[in-house]
């Protein structure tokens, strides 16, 4: 966005008393940040804004206080991005209150990746901080965008994670002013996710991290993504708002299963409850993205049943791999067949073929027998 431009869309996200909501509003009935400073006073009242807004509005108080802070993000190097701008994030234009203006640190361009949020409690195990830096590396790894909050915790290992893949990019989200580095000890985490990403606030400034300020938040990180995982939370955790919201925005919901006497379990264990898809790998992610979108990242020419089934073998599991392998599509093998070809023992074998099973790609026989599936 030329910053010259952008004068009219800061002075209405600096207006007091408009929000998103109430900006929207403006911009559909007038067209443009100019109309509506253009607009009298009964123009404006008429479409049901309070007062002492209305008369912020036509005083163009505002305009002052956006001149200091075009001044500051020009002293940054930040990128401010809008509704009518290639730039903005496509997906977020598809939830019902979208932010009209978002300040960028970083590559702007990143903001139209397809990508996958990873959210979850600032207080996690250590099995939660190395299933989060898995699994944020391997989504990473295969082209995907990682979004998360960088806050403490799952956030920050989100952001690791696919800071530590050669080829992740990452970006952060923030709850206060893309000036304000929150928490302290993620200076430098902060500065990473801006060399391989995308920083990304709607908020003006030197915005102080209130609490009010999350929630809000957390409508970006769910709308701008494709999916998102939540690996452990308490029962009023964030990161179950977060996935409300994807919901409701109709995004997947993944959950990561975790130990059922950890506090922090209830959340993903909640969702999986409730219809998410129960995440151990990076896999499971992207089975359930929309088949453009695995097409692109996968770009492979699946026009043949051999292209179909190798595109499946890039997902299994070295067991699964094994047991795939052996089983034929024109002749069933026994499961006890299975067990001594392959070495596993027969509890595991059976916990494998289960999940080949329910992901379509083979089918039980009566007597413990298993064909492969045509692809």
């Amino acid at each position: 966005m030329d910053l010259d431009a952008a004068l009219p869309w800061l002075a209405l996200r600096l207006t007091p008393g408009l929000g998103a909501r109430l900006t929207a509003k403006l911009l559909r009935q007038f067209g443009s940040p100019d109309a509506v400073f253009r607009a009298s006073l009964t123009e404006l009242e008429a479409c049901r804004l309070p007062a002492a807004v209305a008369q912020a509005v036509v005083s163009r108080s505002a305009f002052r206080d956006a001149e200091q802070e075009l001044a500051e993000v020009r002293r940054l190097g930040c990128y401010l991005t809008n509704w009518w701008e290639t730039s903005y994030p496509r997906r977020l234009l598809e939830i019902y209150d979208p932010p009209p203006l978002l300040y960028v640190r970083g590559d702007i361009q990143v903001l139209n990746r397809h990508a996958i949020a990873i959210v979850g409690t600032r207080r996690p195990t250590t099995y939660g901080n190395q299933i989060t830096e898995r699994l944020a590396r391997d989504l990473a790894d295969r082209g995907l965008l990682i979004l998360s909050g960088l806050a403490r915790g799952i956030d920050s290992s989100a952001h690791r994670g696919a800071c530590s893949s050669p080829s992740g990019i990452t970006a952060g989200v923030l709850g206060c002013g893309i000036d304000v580095v929150y928490p302290k000890e993620n200076r430098k985490l902060f500065a990473e996710v801006e060399k391989r990403g995308a920083v990304i606030s709607e908020f003006p400034l030197g915005t102080h991290p209130g609490p009010e300020n999350f929630p809000v938040r957390n409508r970006i990180v769910a709308g701008m993504a494709l999916g998102v995982v939540v690996v452990q939370g308490a029962q009023y955790s964030g990161s179950l708002i977060t996935s409300r919201l994807a919901m409701e925005f109709g995004r997947e919901v993944f959950g990561v299963p975790g130990n059922v006497t950890e506090p922090s379990s209830f959340a993903p264990h909640q969702l999986i409850k409730q219809g998410a898809k129960l995440v151990t790998g990076w896999e499971d992610v992207v089975e359930e993205l929309p088949t453009e979108v695995r097409a692109e990242l996968f770009p492979v020419e699946a026009t043949t049943a051999q292209d179909r089934a190798s595109l499946f073998e890039q997902a299994l599991s070295p067991v699964e791999k094994k047991l795939y392998d052996l089983i034929r599509v024109d002749e069933a093998i026994h499961v006890d067949e299975l067990v001594e070809s392959t070495g596993l023992n027969s509890s595991e074998t059976l916990a494998a073929l289960c999940e080949l099973e329910m992901r379509g790609i083979i089918r039980q026989l009566p007597g413990k027998q298993f064909v492969r599936m045509l692809l």
